[in-house]
């Protein structure tokens, strides 16, 4: 698997509030975006990542947190920034 560079990390305020609500770090889940665990995106978007790494687009994560609570895990195409957000705040 190519590497992937994630860039400045960054998280919103909402999921922020929900990880601490689920008592659980955002780090278990950066540890899978960047080993290439897209979560539970679907077929389509999980080829779509793994053509991201080669050819330097947007790659998207996403994953349930223990409450029920959906979080996106975004890397910017230039890999200058990755963004750990709620889907509604996309």
């Amino acid at each position: 698997m190519e590497t992937l560079e994630l860039g400045a990390v960054v998280a919103t305020r909402g999921v922020l509030a929900a990880l601490a609500e689920a008592e659980q770090g955002y780090l278990e889940f950066l540890a899978r975006h960047v080993t290439g665990d897209w979560g539970e995106v679907d077929s389509f978007d999980a080829e779509q990542n793994e053509l991201a790494l080669r050819e330097g687009y947007r790659i998207l994560s996403a994953y349930t947190l223990s409450t029920g609570v959906k979080i996106w895990i975004i890397t910017e195409a230039d890999r200058s920034a990755t963004t750990i957000l709620l889907p509604d705040e996309y």
